[in-house]
């Protein structure tokens, strides 16, 4: 089969970033640089939510699915910075050219990405290709809106209409699935001043199971899992759950029911 990789990311305020652009000086303390530019952004288009430039990765979680089995995990440890998680989450796609799935990921996450490899210099020559040295590449590439090489589940099921979007949390739990579990992004800022980073990398990595099963319902709305397959399916991502360790997996489980 060919690997099925589902990714999310969790993003705090680029506060460096912010005292280059903005001049501010080591005196100002973090916390003051990033309410700036809140306050400006809300000042100027009624939300807080910083441009995608502006957003440092502090975690990025994917489920893996191949012929060997379902894994879900972060990306990195806890001690690596931002640059290490972007470079291995790109070494992936490399190595494995897999079907790349996301919730809003063409509309925040990749672009994130994009940017934060720029950054750091990061290559990604798999990722960008468009035909040049793979030809298979030209009609069907990770960049196109409209090709498959990167299914934004929320972007082609809302028929690219933008009014129509749903939240993963609440399409996860009208599915039947768990959804999100008390966490949300709005909090990935306190959590992450709080020096609680393994919860912000907990909830990511719950956030891609929930689209990964939002991904194989959708499988079987196209007919390309048949109901055998697609509950053995499900049966396996219950079973490999159970077989973790992590507390947040059997909250998670519990959610499930």
């Amino acid at each position: 089969m060919i690997p099925v990789l589902v990714f999310d990311i969790e993003t705090i305020p680029d506060v460096a970033g912010l005292r280059a652009l903005n001049k501010l000086g080591a005196e100002v303390p973090d916390a003051e640089v990033a309410q700036q530019a809140f306050d400006a952004r809300r000042e100027k288009t009624g939300s807080d939510f910083l441009q995608h430039h502006l957003h440092r990765v502090a975690a990025i979680s994917c489920v893996f699915r191949d012929d060997e089995g379902f894994r879900v995990k972060s990306l990195g440890s806890l001690e690596d910075g931002e640059a290490r998680l972007i470079q291995d989450f790109y070494r992936v796609i490399d190595r494995y050219t897999p079907q790349l799935v996301s919730w809003n990921g063409g509309g925040f996450d990749l672009p994130v990405l994009n940017y934060r490899a720029l950054v750091h210099g990061i290559t990604a020559s798999r990722f960008w290709e468009m035909g040049d040295d793979d030809r298979d590449f030209k009609w069907n590439n990770y960049l196109s809106r409209y090709h498959t090489r990167h299914l934004d589940l929320m972007d082609h099921l809302a028929m690219y209409t933008g009014r129509a979007n749903a939240p993963l949390d609440d399409l996860a739990k009208l599915c039947g699935f768990p959804g999100k579990m008390g966490v949300d992004g709005s909090q990935v800022w306190t959590l992450y001043r709080e020096g609680r980073l393994q919860e912000i990398r907990d909830y990511c990595e719950t956030d891609v199971v929930n689209t990964y099963l939002v991904y194989c319902r959708y499988l079987r709305l196209r007919g390309q899992l048949t109901r055998e397959v697609y509950d053995a399916e499900i049966a396996l991502v219950r079973s490999s759950l159970q077989a973790l360790e992590a507390r947040h997996w059997g909250e998670y489980l519990a959610l499930w029911g």
